[in-house]
């Protein structure tokens, strides 16, 4: 079953995004006992902002100034709020974009796999268990342990596609 890839691609409200990354990120981080600062927010709201992933100057550059001090946000805070970001599963990095994008499942062990649109930029975070199925039944017969899995697939979005066709269908 393919989920979560029509979000990404189709009109919603996306504040309801935005408060929902936030309203788990809080959660995750109260419960693991770990500080989710004001700055660390502000970075992964910026990411939430959109469906496309950004890079960290990216970032900085969205955020610009520090509503609480009126400082310019530097990027070594930018990378520190990141790597937090990161480590607790709230964000993933796209290798192929050098660019982070947020998590809509944090807190639950998944393998997913990412569709990016080669024109917009916009990519859907998406779940198929006969992939995750294949992996591991692959790497079982190689005798591999799977650490960590990350699967970025390039084309175009249905908003992109000649024909505006509606893909992505569940």
């Amino acid at each position: 079953m393919l989920t979560n890839s029509r979000l990404a691609y189709h009109s919603h409200d996306h504040k309801r995004c935005i408060h929902a990354a936030l309203t788990r990120a809080k959660t995750l981080c109260d419960a693991g006992h770990v500080r989710f600062t004001p700055i660390r927010e502000a970075v992964l709201r910026t990411i939430w902002a959109s469906h496309r992933p950004l890079g960290a100057y990216d970032i900085v550059d969205h955020m610009a100034l520090d509503a609480a001090s009126g400082k310019r946000i530097l990027a070594p805070t930018v990378y520190r709020s990141i790597e937090f970001l990161l480590e607790q599963g709230l964000i993933h990095r796209i290798a192929t974009l050098n660019a982070y994008i947020g998590c809509p499942f944090p807190g639950n062990h998944h393998s997913d796999f990412f569709l990016i649109c080669r024109e917009c930029g916009s990519a859907a975070e998406c779940s198929a268990d006969p992939l995750n199925i294949a992996i591991e039944q692959t790497a079982k017969r190689a005798h591999f342990k799977v650490e960590s899995q990350m699967i970025e697939i390039a084309g175009l979005c249905p908003e992109c596609q000649p024909d505006n066709q509606q893909g992505c269908e569940q």
